[in-house]
């Protein structure tokens, strides 16, 4: 699903601020809405075509609310999002070291862990599991 941000701005008459104060409520439920159908959550355009700064702030921003992506309105947007949504080398060497320390056997009913001074749980796993698979597609589509 991808988040419209711009007709919904028009739809509820208001101004879309750059930190989209206005927009935030919508933004989460839109994941949340996605989460809970197991769709893919897109977030919506960024709208100034050279403003490499705004457009990765508001990456970060979508990302943080849990976006797996972002739709891009002109080619030079896709390197600062692509970026942006892809998995970071030291999270998937964090990613690894959970995968790698609930697959071991004296582990493997272990509800909970310490990975590099951090309390894991299932759900960590779970979670580093989902981030391997989604970097691993990713360098298949680049390689």
């Amino acid at each position: 699903m991808i988040f419209g941000g711009n007709d919904l701005a028009k739809a509820l008459g208001i101004t879309v601020s750059a930190d989209r104060i206005a927009l935030q409520q919508s933004l989460s439920m839109m994941v949340l809405a996605c989460r809970a159908n197991g769709l893919t959550a897109i977030d919506g355009v960024f709208n100034q075509i050279d403003d490499a700064e705004g457009l990765e702030a508001e990456c970060i921003q979508g990302r943080a609310f849990g976006f797996d992506g972002k739709t891009a309105i002109h080619p030079s947007q896709l390197a600062i999002c692509n970026r942006c949504f892809s998995p970071s080398n030291e999270e998937v060497a964090h990613a690894e070291a959970i995968v790698a320390a609930f697959k071991q056997s004296a582990n493997a009913n272990a509800g909970v862990l310490q990975v590099n001074g951090q309390m894991v749980e299932r759900l960590h796993f779970e979670q580093a599991e989902q981030l391997l698979a989604r970097q691993q597609a990713l360098a298949e589509r680049s390689g």
